[in-house]
């Protein structure tokens, strides 16, 4: 299991799900060798090594040496990778096949093609490098960490290791949204898996409280403002509260709604035991990202609790709650959502509102959200139970494993 851990202090979804996988494949009875370099690394190491780090998204010398040293040593059925930047380089898939060792990765973002990973770009979606050999935009727009230097540096790293990824023997993708982009990409179908993350179980779930929950990091592209545009558009308390919880840059905007009108509770960063009882107390779990949000965990921590997820048609949220057709695929532009036909004994539905097995999904516009939110409420404690048997089928430890180990058989 290879993986290039994101900096501790900026919380990470990935590091979170490679431990977890680690350990639900050891307990499994699978033997894990893990393969792990930190960015945390990167201010304790020597001149020359930091002399090299310019390079190291193209080609790591050292990371190369010490696992061509494992793979000689403990002869692995396969090499799992997750992120390799930028200590790691993609050149491990060279290394690994050097060595005739199959190489599965899992596909966390959009790196392939866009160089933040994003496909979002001041405050839009951005797919300006999509089709090209060289992602010049991404160095004259800066994408890389705000650095035209750093942005040159990984375009011409998608560019020299396009044929790297290509020889990748099989993608684990997310979501099927992550799967059109791969096809979109190049990568042949058949070697494309969709296996989703999951979450611990927190066990039998508690009846539905009320109101909303809004539950993550308050940046830009997760569409807090998108959120409370439609929430003004109904009088006060007339859904019950919106709770809002988490951090980030946006975090006076939600202090500031949360003064404006007494419906709306910013409740700050949670722990653990706060966030599950955020949970208990609403009814609905807002996941309403501006872009091509991979696999937001929250949808699925919602759905194991039992809580349906209204949410924007981008990326991988109409997966998520089983609403992905129609969608529009990451990789083909921004959402359009066609209105879902009547008749099936519920609230009718709003123009621009899909209902799915465990949710609903909206375009990313303000009406169409605004509009959506009365008929989440009034549909909550219907899907409830749904969620959590979807959770159940789809997301659970038990199934993601056993689908996790039959990848590597495949190859083996």
């Amino acid at each position: 299991m290879a993986h290039n851990r994101y900096r501790e202090a900026q919380p990470s979804g990935e590091n979170t799900i490679v431990d977890a996988e680690i350990e639900q494949l050891t307990a499994a009875g699978v033997e894990v060798l893990p393969f792990l370099r930190s960015s945390d690394e990167i201010p304790s190491m020597s001149k020359p090594a930091k002399a090299l780090l310019p390079i190291s998204p193209i080609w790591a010398p050292k990371a190369q040496h010490d696992l061509d040293r494992l793979l000689v040593e403990h002869r692995p059925d396969a090499l799992h990778l997750h992120n390799p930047y930028p200590l790691l380089s993609p050149w491990v898939v060279r290394t690994a096949h050097r060595r005739g060792v199959p190489v599965v990765q899992t596909v966390h973002n959009y790196r392939q093609v866009c160089s933040s990973g994003l496909y979002f770009r001041d405050g839009v979606i951005c797919q300006d490098c999509r089709g090209r050999k060289l992602g010049v935009p991404a160095i004259v727009h800066r994408c890389y960490r705000d650095s035209r230097a750093q942005s040159a540096l990984m375009a011409t790293t998608l560019a020299v290791h396009r044929p790297t990824w290509k020889s990748v023997d099989r993608y684990i993708a997310l979501t099927t949204a992550v799967a059109d982009h791969l096809r979109d990409y190049g990568i042949p179908a058949d070697r494309i898996v969709v296996k989703p993350n999951a979450v611990p179980d927190p066990g039998t779930p508690v009846p539905p409280g009320n109101g909303f929950l809004f539950m993550g990091r308050l940046s830009p592209e997760k569409g807090l403002d998108l959120l409370l545009s439609a929430w003004r558009r109904h009088p006060v308390g007339a859904l019950g509260p919106l709770r809002i919880a988490g951090d980030g840059e946006l975090r006076p905007l939600a202090e500031a709604a949360a003064a404006e009108r007494p419906d709306v509770l910013y409740l700050g960063q949670l722990d653990r035991p706060g966030v599950r009882a955020a949970l208990a107390d609403s009814a609905v779990v807002l996941a309403t990202s501006t872009w091509h949000d991979v696999l937001p965990t929250v949808i699925i921590e919602a759905l194991a609790a039992g809580r349906p997820v209204l949410g924007t048609a981008l990326g991988g949220i109409p997966y998520l709650v089983g609403a992905d057709s129609p969608r529009e695929p990451a990789g083909t532009g921004p959402a359009e959502v066609a209105t879902a036909a009547p008749g099936d004994g519920r609230v009718p539905l709003p123009t621009g509102v899909q209902r799915g097995e465990a949710g609903w999904v909206v375009a990313p516009e303000v009406d169409a959200l605004a509009a959506a939110l009365p008929l989440a409420s009034a549909e909550a404690h219907a899907l409830a139970a749904p969620a959590r048997t979807r959770y159940e089928r789809t997301f659970h430890p038990d199934v993601i494993t056993k689908r996790l180990i039959d990848v590597y058989a495949s190859l083996t």
